[in-house]
C-alpha cells in the first residue's frame, strides 16, 4: 500500500500562486508515476499533471501547461505542484494519485491507470 497525503490548498485570488503538496509514504519503490488530478463540482475528475519515476519526465493538460509545475524527487516520497496565474476556472479539489502499473503501460492523463489516491485538498481561487 502506499498512503498519500495533500496539503497546500486554500484561498487564493486570481492571478496568484499557491502550491500544492503530496507526501508519499508505504510502497512507494512500486510506484511508476505520480499525478494531480481535480474535481469541480458537479464536472468529472480530470487531469492537471503527472511525472514518471523513469527518467522524469513531466506531462501537462492544456489547460495549465505554462501555468502549473509539477515536481518530485525520484523516489517518488513527495510531489509538489505550484499553481502560478490561477484562474476561476481552477477551482476545484485536488487529488494526488500514484500508479502502480509498469511505467511502459501507465496512461499518465487516465483516472483508472492509477493505484492509491489522497483525500483531495480545496483549491478555490476568488475573482
Amino acid at each position: 500500500q502506499v498512503q498519500l497525503v495533500e496539503s497546500g490548498g486554500g484561498l487564493v485570488q486570481t492571478g496568484g500562486s499557491l502550491t500544492l503538496s503530496c507526501a508519499a509514504s508505504g510502497r512507494t519503490f512500486s510506484t511508476s508515476a505520480m499525478g494531480w488530478f481535480r474535481q469541480a463540482p458537479g464536472k468529472d475528475r480530470e487531469f492537471v499533471a503527472a511525472i514518471r519515476r523513469v527518467g522524469a519526465l513531466k506531462y501537462y493538460s492544456e489547460s495549465v501547461k505554462g501555468r502549473f509545475i509539477i515536481s518530485g524527487d525520484n523516489a517518488q516520497s513527495y510531489m509538489n505542484l505550484q499553481m502560478n496565474t490561477v484562474q476561476p476556472e481552477d477551482t476545484a479539489v485536488y487529488y494526488c494519485a500514484a500508479s502502480e502499473r509498469i511505467n511502459a503501460l501507465v496512461r499518465v492523463g487516465l483516472a483508472s491507470d492509477y493505484t492509491f489516491w489522497g483525500q483531495g485538498t480545496q483549491v478555490t481561487v476568488s475573482s
